[in-house]
């Protein structure tokens, strides 16, 4: 048997990309030659990989292969980098993975960042919620993550991001200093049911109150609209502040949870150069203050 690194990677791209011409397009070369590496593949390993009706995805088999494919990629791509990083030229495409408010929030300033400290390297952003980012990261499918409360371990802690009441303007209690969460039963609660709802449900906990919104919104800009248009209020993290009009505030919240949004890369793999790059670049960031609350955990 003879497998080789572009037909993994063919393979790994069209599951990525959802379908043959998308993963075409995304390696630089025709869809015939990723239709012909991943049959090749296919041959090689007795079986089919793909169901191609439809949106394509993995078979049976192409889930069992999936990990092993993309570890393989991995260690190329870090022996890649590795040579690079030793001949003092770092290049290539790291896979960063975040949560919808970091991605929104907080990633624009950092990846502006990296685009002048580290030009020769190409940042990959992917949406997801905790659980997703977090097996992305081990399985993968991302070289990095921000992750939320891991536990202890490398990585670089950007920032510790506390839980504010996100209210309209002209709402009765948003010129207050701090508001108790349980002045807000009076509203109805709207919830994003992403990595923040385990600890807005901690904070009703704190307060003795029943944790039962009333609505679950998954997109989070239309959550912000729903505030803004009077239909309810939440409970948002700081991090999430730029992406907010101005009609609407956020304001401390009583009693006072946060969490930890620590930039890392696999706990069970050594980390690809480019990685390594990237987190001390945000160090510096850190350093000069533009990431508030941020420190190293490493």
């Amino acid at each position: 048997m003879t497998v080789n690194f572009p037909q993994l990677r063919a393979f790994v791209a069209v599951v990525d990309a959802g379908g043959f011409g998308a993963a075409a397009d995304e390696l630089g070369v025709s869809q015939s030659a990723v239709s012909h590496a991943v049959a090749s593949l296919e041959r090689e390993l007795a079986g089919p990989l793909l169901v191609r009706t439809g949106r394509v995805r993995p078979t049976v088999l192409g889930e069992r292969v999936l990990p092993h494919a993309r570890g393989a990629l991995s260690a190329v791509r870090g022996v890649e980098e590795a040579a690079a990083d030793a001949a003092g030229a770092l290049t290539g495409t790291v896979r960063l993975a975040a949560t919808p408010t970091v991605c929104q929030g907080l990633l624009p300033a950092l990846t502006a960042h990296w685009r002048e400290s580290c030009p020769h390297v190409t940042v990959r952003v992917f949406e997801g919620d905790s659980a997703e980012i977090a097996g992305w990261l081990e399985n993968g499918t991302a070289d990095a993550a921000v992750l939320v409360d891991p536990p202890p371990g490398p990585g670089v802690r950007l920032a510790v991001d506390g839980y504010r009441a996100l209210l309209p303007r002209d709402h009765p209690l948003a010129a207050e200093p701090v508001v108790d969460v349980r002045d807000l039963e009076d509203d109805d609660f709207l919830i994003s049911p992403g990595g923040c709802e385990d600890r807005v449900r901690a904070l009703h906990d704190l307060a003795g109150l029943r944790f039962a919104p009333a609505q679950r919104v998954r997109d989070l800009a239309t959550l912000i609209s729903m505030v803004q248009a009077g239909i309810g209020v939440t409970v948002l993290s700081e991090v999430s502040r730029p992406l907010l009009p101005s009609d609407l505030v956020l304001v401390p919240v009583s009693p006072r949870v946060s969490r930890r949004l620590v930039l890392s890369g696999p706990r069970e793999r050594l980390w690809h150069p480019a990685v390594h790059a990237l987190a001390e670049s945000a160090v510096g960031l850190l350093a000069e203050g533009t990431l508030a609350g941020g420190s190293s955990d490493r």
